[in-house]
């Protein structure tokens, strides 16, 4: 019985609720996703194996795989459960327990330095399978986790109005050089400027019209930090005065702005050449691994999100992928266009899906 047929039943009965759809199901599958673990298991046909969504084992075919609401409704078809993720048990895998007691140790210890050898002692893993596992589950190694949230105190504490060598400090962070050595990889600006709340920058923008509606192109003086398609100049105008409330001066002037405008302007027109400007992105470390990755998909070709996690060395990552690509401020500059659903059909974009197969349709064409 598949979760179509569960649905079926269920709704025909009005006893149940359905919540979600089999593409949803799907897409929760490909991404790994644990907020659907204990919702649906999917079964294997050519493996008559079935797991918990979030299972790091690797993805079937979409056509061989069946949902099911419950592991007895998968047992009941033939299935037998997974020996990785253990679906039919609602607790967390040893692995999860072994991640979750990581990064509680590192949120307790994130101004101290702590060693893989350690935290590999405090969870009975071998440092090298702590790593993998680590990064596996959170994305990031837990060297990069604990930088990160080191930064996070640090936004905090200069949002405080904070020194900023005080903050410094209080944040873990061994000098002022290893500060802006992280804040390069995660604040997207200098410690100064982000303790002034982005007070110091100056951004200039210009709207106008393109193929794809109006266009909005913002940057400050290191590079373009906005590009956003829409319907309206004041819609555009707005959004990007709300992600640039701090900033000193947001000024419209377009004509300083032409040399980074008309390659935009030029591959919405068709050209078939990437628009490649100077950019200034703020982003995790891990984001900026996706953006680079996204600038590496050729003209004229899609990777699905799970093909651009393993392409970064993260197959468990698809969910964080698609994360990263809704968070790029400088849409056609980044191709986030060019990541779609692997199931099939464009997927989701911040400036609506019309325009992104749009987008997509055009440079597929001779």
């Amino acid at each position: 019985m598949t979760l179509s047929d569960d649905i079926a039943r269920t709704a025909a009965n009005d006893c149940v609720e359905v919540l979600f759809t089999e593409d949803e199901a799907w897409a929760a599958v490909e991404g790994r996703d644990r907020r659907f673990d204990g919702l649906f298991v999917y079964a294997v046909e050519t493996t008559g194996i079935y797991c918990r969504p979030s299972c790091p084992a690797r993805r079937p075919h979409r056509k061989n795989v069946a949902f099911h609401f419950s592991p007895q409704k998968a047992e009941e078809a033939g299935y037998r459960a997974c020996r990785r993720c253990y679906p039919k048990h609602t607790d967390p895998t040893p692995a999860e327990q072994a991640v979750e007691q990581v990064r509680a140790y590192l949120d307790a210890h994130f101004d101290e330095p702590v060693t893989l050898h350690t935290l590999a002692e405090e969870v009975g893993l071998s440092p090298s399978h702590l790593q993998k596992t680590f990064k596996r589950f959170v994305g990031l190694s837990p060297k990069d986790y604990q930088n990160a949230r080191r930064l996070e105190v640090f936004k905090g504490q200069v949002g405080a109005e904070r020194d900023v060598l005080e903050a410094t400090f209080e944040a873990g962070f061994g000098s002022s050089r290893a500060l802006y050595e992280q804040a390069e990889n995660g604040l997207g600006m200098t410690p100064g400027t982000y303790r002034r709340g982005g007070k110091g920058l100056t951004i200039r923008f210009t709207t106008l019209p393109s193929a794809f509606g109006r266009l909005l192109v913002a940057a400050t003086e290191r590079g373009v930090c906005a590009v956003s398609l829409g319907d309206d100049d004041a819609t555009l105008v707005a959004e990007l005065e709300d992600e640039f409330q701090h900033a000193s001066t947001i000024t419209r002037d377009g004509e300083s702005m032409r040399a980074w405008v008309e390659p935009i302007i030029r591959y919405l027109d068709g050209v078939h050449a990437h628009p490649t400007v100077p950019v200034e992105l703020q982003g995790t470390d891990f984001q900026r691994r996706v953006w680079k990755t996204l600038q590496k998909i050729p003209y004229g070709t899609t990777r699905s999100y799970s093909e651009v996690a393993e392409m970064l060395g993260q197959p468990e990552a698809a969910r964080a992928v698609a994360r990263a690509c809704a968070s790029n401020k400088v849409a056609l500059v980044i191709p986030c266009h060019r990541v779609v659903r692997k199931a099939g059909g464009a997927g989701g974009y911040r400036w609506g899906s019309h325009r992104k197969q749009r987008l997509l349709d055009q440079e597929e064409a001779p």
